[in-house]
């Protein structure tokens, strides 16, 4: 059974129709780019999957156990919404860490909040995580204290700490000088040995070549192509699949 199962999911803004019927599922250590040109719905997609927009229709499941079903117009409360949001992490395009606290206080905060074990247990674990995204020597400093790259390292420790069953990027290197977008990469890479399930919405488009298990490529609300890593990047069956990473490659 898959990890994750995602069947037609619609998202509209207005009258304008942003998603239009998604489907694919995904099994636990995979690794899924969404590739595509901007506007295309990548985002959107995301933000559904972690409960920040709501779909009209669409059926959304971890496990086996359906966290979402557009069809039986159940109304989620509050608690409800935070507690299905658990299921997934997500790293944003902009860090988003709180400016105010150190780097040990940002990763520590969530599951200090949500009880996720003893003071000294969350503070062990996250020191681990700080170290894994190597940030030893970081743990006490201040976002403003880091560069860009240093505070997305430091967002995906945070996203990690609080062990979801899926890990998702929206972009992670788009905030990046091309210079720091290496070393975030390069954490992502790490991850995939590390058994974690992760959907990455991405620009970057030999980093998804060579990590990615699956990949989507997404236009104008759907899914134009889906595959392999291979068969869509080698093999591409869409015309605008072959015109899209003919322009990439320029």
């Amino acid at each position: 059974m898959a990890l994750l199962e995602v069947k037609n999911i619609q998202k509209k803004f207005g009258k304008t129709e942003v998603l239009k019927g998604i489907d694919f599922s995904l099994e636990k250590g995979e690794v899924l780019s969404i590739i595509g040109s901007s506007g295309s719905g990548k985002t959107t997609l995301l933000r559904c999957l972690n409960f920040l927009e709501t779909p009209e229709k669409g059926i959304i499941s971890v496990g086996g156990k359906i966290l979402f079903d557009g069809d039986n117009n159940e109304k989620l409360t509050d608690d409800e919404i935070r507690e299905r949001r658990l299921h997934f992490g997500l790293v944003f395009q902009s860090f988003n860490l709180f400016p105010q606290y150190s780097v040990l206080e940002n990763v520590t905060l969530a599951p200090t909040v949500l009880k996720k074990g003893t003071s000294e247990e969350i503070k062990e674990t996250a020191l681990k995580l700080i170290e894994s995204v190597g940030l030893s020597d970081k743990a006490n400093n201040y976002p403003c204290e880091l560069s860009g790259g240093q505070q997305q390292r430091v967002a995906i420790a945070r996203a990690l700490a609080m062990k979801p069953d899926i890990l998702c990027f929206d972009e992670p290197t788009s905030a990046l000088d091309p210079e720091l977008t290496g070393e975030v990469l390069n954490v992502i890479r790490s991850l995939k040995s590390s058994d974690s399930t992760m959907i990455v919405v991405t620009h970057e488009m030999e980093f998804a070549k060579n990590v990615s298990d699956k990949v989507i490529f997404m236009a104008d609300g759907v899914i134009a192509e889906q595959g392999t890593s291979e068969e869509v990047f080698e093999h591409p069956k869409s015309e605008r699949v072959k015109s899209f990473l003919s322009k990439i490659r320029k």
